[in-house]
C-alpha cells in the first residue's frame, strides 16, 4: 500500500514533562491532503514556567478550566490503531505521549505488515525525512521548512479554517500539526515519493543508520 492510501495522524503537543501536555493538535493526512483535525487545551499537571508561556502563549489561567489530557485515552488509542502517528522530530511528541500513557492498545506495526505491537511508534518523522531528502534546505526548523518549500499561504488558509483565532501561530499545537502535515502531504507532489510505501516512509524517518538499514531490508527497497 502506498503511504498516500493510508491515514497518517500528525501530532503536536504544547507543554513539557513539568507542566504536562497543555494543548494537543492532530491533523490527519490522506491522499496527499489534510482530511481531519482536532485540538483542545488540557489542564496542567504541574507548574507552567514563565519562559514556557513566552514560547507557546499558554498560562495557568488559560488551561485552568480544561479537562486533563488523560481523558483522551480512547481518542489517541483509536488514532494509533487506525494509522501511524507522525510528528516533526517525533522524539518530543513520543516522550510526552508516553508520559501520559506508556503504551497504547495492541496495534498494527506499520513497519511490518501483518505484525502487531504495543507501542506508540514507529513514527513518521518529517524532520528526519526532510533532512535526508532535502539537505540543501539547511535548517530543519518547522517554520523555516514551511517557508522554504512555499507552504506558508496554504498553512495560513488551513489555520483560518481549523485553528482557534488566538492559536493561529507557530508553537500552537494545531497550527504546528498542520504545518508538519503539509510538509508530509507535499511529498505526494513528487511522483517518485508518492509511490513510497508506509514502510519506506518509516525507513526515511530514522536518522539511525542501523535502524534505517534494517527497515530498508524489511521493505526490500
Amino acid at each position: 500500500m502506498r503511504w498516500t492510501e493510508q491515514p497518517i495522524h500528525f501530532l503536536d503537543f504544547e507543554g513539557n514533562r513539568a507542566s504536562g501536555i497543555l494543548e494537543f493538535g492532530v491533523a490527519t493526512v490522506l491522499g496527499g491532503r489534510v482530511v481531519a483535525t482536532r485540538t483542545r487545551l488540557c489542564a496542567a499537571t504541574g507548574r507552567i514556567a514563565a519562559d514556557e508561556t513566552a514560547v507557546h502563549g499558554l498560562s495557568a489561567g488559560d488551561v485552568a478550566a480544561a479537562e486533563p489530557m488523560n481523558e483522551e485515552w480512547d481518542y489517541f488509542a483509536d488514532l494509533r490503531e487506525a494509522g501511524p502517528l507522525a510528528a516533526h522530530y517525533a522524539g518530543v511528541e513520543n516522550a510526552l505521549l508516553k508520559g501520559v500513557w506508556p503504551y497504547p492498545r495492541n496495534s498494527p506495526d506499520f513497519a511490518r505488515p501483518g505484525e502487531r505491537l504495543i507501542d506508540w511508534g514507529p513514527w513518521i518523522d518529517t524532520g528526519a525525512i526532510y533532512s535526508q531528502l532535502y539537505p540543501q534546505l539547511g535548517s530543519g526548523k518547522l517554520e523555516t521548512l514551511v517557508a522554504a518549500v512555499g507552504l506558508q499561504p496554504a498553512l495560513d488558509a488551513l489555520a483560518a479554517e481549523h485553528c482557534p483565532p488566538a492559536r493561529r501561530r507557530y508553537h500552537a499545537a494545531l497550527y504546528d500539526a498542520l504545518a508538519g502535515a503539509l510538509l508530509l502531504a507535499s511529498l505526494a507532489r513528487e511522483p517518485q515519493l508518492a509511490q513510497l510505501t508506509v514502510m519506506q516512509l518509516l525507513a526515511l524517518s530514522t536518522l539511525d543508520g542501523a535502524k534505517r538499514d534494517a527497515l530498508h531490508q524489511r521493505t526490500l527497497w
